[in-house]
């Protein structure tokens, strides 16, 4: 529907749907923006809305994340398998032993605390 300018009018309901799924999606609101085809000074003004709204202290949702067994090989070993866990925004976390698990655990907790 658009506006009495020509503007293309978002319900809440949509701009709710569309910045739930950039929360899912791991990735930069302006990259965001882009993809969905909206203006990032429109986007960044959603999102600014929506984090003065939205109560504090309110759980973040779950974000499930890909863990891909692959076989490697490595120089004293061959077909060792390794964990790879690729991260939003291209970060790759590699396990080679079970003994690395605590601390790939830490890691991504402390990635995912704001700065």
């Amino acid at each position: 529907m658009l506006d009495s300018k020509g503007r293309v009018r978002v319900s809440k309901e949509q701009r709710r749907l569309v910045l739930a799924e950039f929360e899912r999606s791991g990735i930069s609101a302006a990259q965001f923006a882009k993809l969905a085809g909206i203006k990032y000074s429109t986007f960044a003004g959603w999102l600014q809305r929506q984090r003065r709204v939205k109560p504090k202290g309110q759980p973040r949702p779950m974000r499930l994340l890909e863990a891909v067994l692959t076989e490697t090989e490595t120089a004293g070993s061959k077909n060792k398998l390794a964990l790879a866990v690729e991260l939003p925004g291209g970060v790759r976390v590699e396990l080679c032993a079970v003994e690395q698990a605590p601390l790939v655990a830490a890691l991504a907790r402390a990635l995912t605390q704001p700065c």
